[in-house]
């Protein structure tokens, strides 16, 4: 098997996995350990808590891991909320080996587009034809570049730029160098109709201390993965994407995972020289239209 899938993707899957078989899990993603035993690279990584000697101690698939379950737990409500407001399309920019389209309760009439590079999206096909699985929502991939210019890939799949939207770029725009978050950014709000939603991740931070960089994930990650992830992140000052979009009328709320922690009663907490303390996750609305006297919305 060809394999043009980076190894991060790889992490969050076998988190994921890892997830899935907790008593207590936050989410759950059958598939997920079907990508990572299909890539040479992960192959021998551990799928199930059973296979993490240290349990939830482990710094990496311990506590690094429940962090990505409670991020996934946390964008899966976001998405299911957005289609219960009554949006009917949703993108997964930047979509990765998640499966929402496979393991979500959609509507029948939704549709789930997933933009992503053509050799992720090959890899995963790959996987899931191997697999059987059927998506629960119709399900349409756009192989693009989200440096670059997609929104033509996009509405050529049958995306409606008139119809509400749940957008999501989880694990994204924490990679993206700046001027292409803030291009990206603006294309969201161009195809985005009133009643549209965005989610995505951010940290708050330029540059993480020393101390911060040779914390016990980080090391983890590299030591036994090969993954350095402080530089995989983009380099300079990041641009204010959640100011830009309440600028652009978004209601805009921006939150800390610890605060999820709290609200499921499980998940990473603080600790010192924290690799997640600047994390934030945020959560933007395109606000309706504010209706005039007899039920007239502006413009009618």
């Amino acid at each position: 098997m060809s394999v043009g899938v980076g190894r991060t993707a790889l992490l969050v899957a076998a988190a994921r996995a890892i997830e899935t078989h907790r008593p207590d899990a936050l989410a759950r993603d059958p598939l997920a350990g079907h990508f990572v035993r299909a890539a040479p690279v992960s192959a021998g990584w551990p799928v199930h808590p059973d296979q993490v000697p240290d349990g939830a101690a482990d710094p990496l698939w311990g506590r690094l891991g429940r962090y990505f379950g409670l991020r996934t737990r946390v964008l899966d409500d976001h998405l299911l909320r957005s289609i219960r407001a009554g949006a009917r399309q949703v993108v997964l920019m930047g979509a990765g080996l998640d499966t929402r389209a496979f393991r979500l309760d959609w509507p029948a009439d939704c549709t789930v587009h997933e933009i992503d590079t053509e050799q992720v999206l090959a890899f995963k096909h790959e996987v899931l034809e191997h697999t059987g699985a059927r998506p629960t929502a119709a399900r349409r991939t756009i192989p693009a570049d989200l440096r670059g210019d997609w929104t033509g890939a996009l509405i050529r799949a049958g995306f409606d730029p008139t119809a509400p939207t749940a957008w999501l770029a989880e694990g994204l725009l924490l990679y993206l160098p700046a001027d292409a978050e803030r291009r990206l950014v603006a294309r969201v709000h161009a195809l985005s109709a009133p009643g549209s939603t965005l989610a995505y991740e951010l940290k708050e931070v330029v540059a993480e201390s020393a101390a911060v960089r040779s914390a016990p994930v980080y090391l983890a990650a590299r030591q036994r993965l090969g993954i350095d992830l402080p530089a995989l992140f983009a380099a300079g000052r990041r641009p204010d994407s959640a100011a830009e979009l309440t600028t652009r009328g978004w209601t805009v709320t921006v939150r800390s995972p610890y605060e999820f922690t709290t609200l499921h009663g499980r998940g990473p907490l603080p600790e010192p020289n924290d690799v997640l303390a600047a994390n934030r996750w945020v959560f933007a609305a395109r606000t309706l239209p504010t209706p005039l006297p007899g039920g007239l919305a502006p413009g009618a």
